[in-house]
């Protein structure tokens, strides 16, 4: 990453902390674009994947070159529901719930290697190695570094690996205003309304978000019916609030990246929190030598900020790699 990255716009603090908030409940307004992506409904289906249930979906035709899309911390496939059916034109899509998030089943504990077994299982369910060459992993953020871990350990099961705005730095620090999911040790909240779960939904890192009809698409499908403490109906968030606290992080400790590896890409954020915190650091250096693409004016989560621009950059990634 550059060492003149331009710091980001400052959002008002309300749209930081509540991006929804000002909607009441209701939909913000869609551009044409994203109201055709949406519509073009993934099939949905599970995989069992070493006792647990992992969330499926899939666009496009089988027998086109595979695609892998993984999701962040704490989020889910559907993340990946309005960017994935560009892509479903020339690939067969698919995008997974890893373990503890989504609608995929919670375990006990987790690991890398874990999540890798559910990412080679969601694309053999999926039949992205029905094409003509294999397929490709795509992760963003704490996505990326689980396609990065399989991609070292694992090297036969992909054609190559695309990593978005993915970070190697550690847990991340509170004096930055991040949550800290390594201390969760309580239950995800109950809301007692849809309106009041939608208000306190908020990207981590902070930032704001300029394309508010995103933010809602994606909380909407963050949450779940739950029962309150008297046994009213409410909403909570899908994911395991002690997932990062049961998360076996070792596996990354001895991993390199060995220069011959196969066409492995890196795009990010102009202001991306994550990149800037992470720049200095040692994990950071298995990015090193790693082909690089900024996305002008967006923040750590480029979907949400530059969702077309994604859109352009992944396509024009994987159309120059080779496909042998």
């Amino acid at each position: 990453m550059a060492d003149d990255q331009a710091p980001a716009p400052t959002a008002p603090q309300a749209q930081i902390e509540s991006p929804l908030g000002a909607f009441e409940g209701r939909e913000p307004p869609a551009p044409a674009w994203f109201k055709w992506a949406i519509a073009q409904e993934p099939e949905r289906s599970f995989v069992e994947v070493l006792g647990a249930n992992i969330e499926l979906l899939t666009w496009g035709q089988k027998g086109k070159p595979g695609l892998l899309l993984i999701h962040g911390n704490s989020a889910h496939a559907d993340w990946w529901s309005f960017i994935a059916p560009y892509l479903a034109q020339d690939y067969r899509v698919a995008a997974i719930s890893l373990s503890g998030m989504g609608a995929s089943d919670w375990r006990d504990s987790y690991s890398f290697e874990v999540f890798a077994q559910e990412m080679y299982a969601g694309a053999q369910a999926a039949g992205l190695y029905e094409g003509p060459v294999k397929p490709i992993y795509c992760g963003h953020s704490f996505g990326g570094s689980q396609v990065f871990y399989a991609a070292r350990a694992y090297p036969e099961w992909m054609g190559g690996a695309l990593l978005i705005d993915t970070g190697f730095g550690g847990p991340p620090p509170a004096t930055e205003g991040f949550r800290q999911p390594q201390m969760r040790t309580q239950p995800n909240r109950v809301y007692p309304t849809l309106e009041a779960a939608l208000a306190r939904f908020r990207f981590m890192p902070p930032q704001g978000c300029s394309n508010p009809y995103i933010a809602d698409f994606i909380a909407r499908r963050s949450l779940k019916p739950a029962k309150t403490e008297d046994g009213a109906d409410g909403w909570t968030w899908r994911f395991d609030p002690l997932l990062w606290g049961k998360l076996d992080r070792t596996a990354m400790a001895s991993m390199t990246l060995e220069p011959s590896w196969r066409p492995m890409l890196h795009i990010y954020g102009e202001h991306s929190m994550v990149m800037r915190r992470s720049q200095d650091s040692p994990g950071q250096k298995l990015l090193s030598g790693l082909t690089q693409v900024v996305i002008p004016d967006s923040e750590h989560h480029i979907m949400v900020d530059q969702p077309l621009a994604l859109v352009s950059a992944m396509r024009g990634v994987l159309t120059g790699w080779p496909r042998g």
